[in-house]
């Protein structure tokens, strides 16, 4: 939840403030928080730059736990698929 939080305060501001279409300030926000950053768009307004450190110090954080916590859930299924297998059960 707090993920989807994070991208829309930043798709929302990008929007507004950079005057970027929406899909343009969703990938922007994408980008940014996944640490990629292609340098296709970046902010040019003071508000903007400021803005963006702000974003990257919080979102960052927030997107990697979302990673690290769907990871540690993808092993834990597959260790119970790998036990049950083992123990004879489907």
């Amino acid at each position: 939840m707090s993920t989807l939080v994070v991208l829309t305060v930043g798709t929302v501001t990008y929007h507004f403030i950079e005057g970027w279409k929406w899909l343009d300030s969703f990938n922007f926000s994408i980008i940014t928080l996944t640490t990629i950053g292609y340098g296709d768009l970046y902010p040019k307004t003071d508000f903007g730059k400021v803005f963006t450190i702000f974003y990257i110090l919080i979102g960052v954080g927030i997107i990697f736990g979302f990673i690290n916590a769907f990871y540690e859930h993808r092993v834990i299924k597959y260790k119970e698929i790998r036990r049950d297998k083992s123990e004879g059960r489907r």
